[in-house]
């Protein structure tokens, strides 16, 4: 046994030094220069000089406002976002105003393309209640076995495993592939609160709680009811969960994992491989884990600040972020800025109405404050400190991360709230690569290599 550790150390040892060997001569040819960007004139991360996606489709799911056309050219204003034609600010007021849930009529909207009236809207919901439930023994057999605290990797998992149990699982015409976005709508919140309690449960020895989805009840309050060992929750909390499943439910084509939604559609491949996908790259930091770094930041301001309530002690953590001196060292105030507003995100402006709400009941009403002074002193700092093509405000991850702690949401389901949210738009624009286009999406990539000579290997 001890000659076999033995060996086993020192291949381990061997593994290491030769990747660390092999990742150096890897980066060494690799692309080092920016500049060369320039030279060809190439698009770096399919983006141009100021930070605007390059345009690679026509779409009418979604849309973006971010600068109005004047005599001078663009200029920046405040930021709008549309569903379908309809301001996402329009559709929440009516959705708060008429005091009821929006998730199920907001997901018709992107789906269909125009607003359910009560008829449409009833069969809609009464459709995702159906399809509200798992085959037999899927959380024993799939759920349960080899938990993890990534859930995004669990859904993953779990979501290609689905594809077994559809006899139609390749077929890509509409109706089927309806079929299939709808059922997997309704699914991703039971997949990813059971793949946490199990993780809760065999990780950290805590209990186990397998609560039913209730037909009754909206995707936000199941959500609530499936994560809470007691399955209560306030009013208050189950609006808000809705209203930030609304915000998250669609940002245009040009976002991470909705352009890997429709590449990944144009190839002809499955719903569950395309969902997959797009699980995968939202699950990144950059993308949909963006909210857990701005929680985790506030968390350190508040250990390193000792007055929180002085502006300039918190202004000078502020510079010390972009100066590489403090939390990550990354050199960044996480929740602020967006690749395409500048002036507003409407997501944030939003969110900060119910967060405000939500503080008072929680008692949370000082860390409301702090997240406020943040958000007011952010942006003033960035320009002062770098040079910045277009302004800098909050973005919608800012107060999200806020709220699910509000919400008593655990860190590990941050981003599968977002993927609960955001898989509603995936699939409408799946449908829409389907019907709209005939090629496969496949951008070029200009080669700078140089042409060589082979050398037989006793030369080399």
């Amino acid at each position: 046994m001890e000659e076999t550790k033995m060996e086993f150390n020192m291949f381990s040892d061997a593994i290491e030094k030769y990747t660390q060997a092999g990742a150096k001569m890897n980066e060494e040819h690799c692309i080092q220069d920016p500049g060369l960007y320039d030279k060809y004139n190439v698009k770096r991360g399919l983006r141009d000089k100021n930070g605007i996606g390059v345009m690679a489709g026509l779409s009418t799911i979604s849309n973006i406002i971010a600068y109005k056309d004047t005599p001078e050219g663009k200029v920046p204003c405040e930021g709008r976002l549309l569903y379908r034609g309809y301001d996402i600010i329009g559709l929440v007021k009516g959705i708060s105003k008429d005091q009821r849930f929006g998730f199920e009529g907001t997901a018709y909207l992107l789906l269909f393309g125009k607003l359910p009236d009560k008829k449409e809207l009833q069969e809609f919901t009464d459709m995702l209640c159906y399809f509200r439930s798992l085959p037999t023994n899927f959380v024993r057999d799939v759920v349960m076995k080899a938990p993890s605290k990534d859930i995004m990797n669990t859904l993953t998992r779990s979501i290609l495993t689905l594809a077994s149990y559809d006899e139609k699982a390749s077929d890509i015409s509409l109706p089927n592939v309806l079929r299939q976005c709808m059922m997997l709508i309704s699914e991703l919140p039971m997949l990813a609160v059971y793949g946490y309690h199990a993780y809760n449960h065999y990780e950290r020895d805590d209990s186990l709680y397998i609560h039913r989805p209730d037909k009754n009840l909206s995707t936000a309050e199941n959500i609530l009811r499936m994560l809470r060992p007691d399955t209560r929750y306030s009013e208050l909390e189950a609006h808000v969960l809705d209203i930030a499943l609304i915000l998250h439910m669609e940002h245009g084509g040009g976002n991470n994992s909705t352009f890997t939604t429709r590449v990944v559609t144009s190839s002809g491949s499955d719903t569950y491989a395309v969902i997959a996908a797009a699980l995968s790259s939202l699950k990144g930091p950059k993308h949909g884990g963006a909210n857990i770094k701005v929680v985790e930041m506030m968390n350190d301001l508040k250990k390193t600040v000792k007055d929180l309530t002085d502006e300039a002690e918190v202004e000078a953590y502020l510079c010390r972020l972009l100066h590489k001196e403090a939390f990550d060292k990354k050199g960044l105030i996480y929740g602020m800025g967006h690749a395409v507003y500048s002036i507003s995100d409407p997501r944030a402006k939003i969110f900060k109405s119910f967060v405000h709400r939500l503080a008072e009941e929680k008692g949370r009403q000082e860390d409301f404050n702090i997240y406020s002074m943040v958000e007011t002193l952010a942006p003033k700092v960035i320009a002062k400190e770098r040079k910045i093509y277009k302004g800098v405000s909050a973005n919608v991850d800012f107060y999200s991360g806020f709220v699910y702690s509000m919400l008593d949401i655990p860190l590990e389901l941050y981003t599968p709230i977002f993927a609960m949210a955001r898989i509603v738009g995936w699939c409408a624009h799946r449908m829409e690569e389907l019907v709209n286009a005939d090629k496969i999406i496949r951008p070029a990539y200009k080669s700078i290599i140089t042409e060589k000579a082979y050398v037989p290997l006793d030369e080399r």
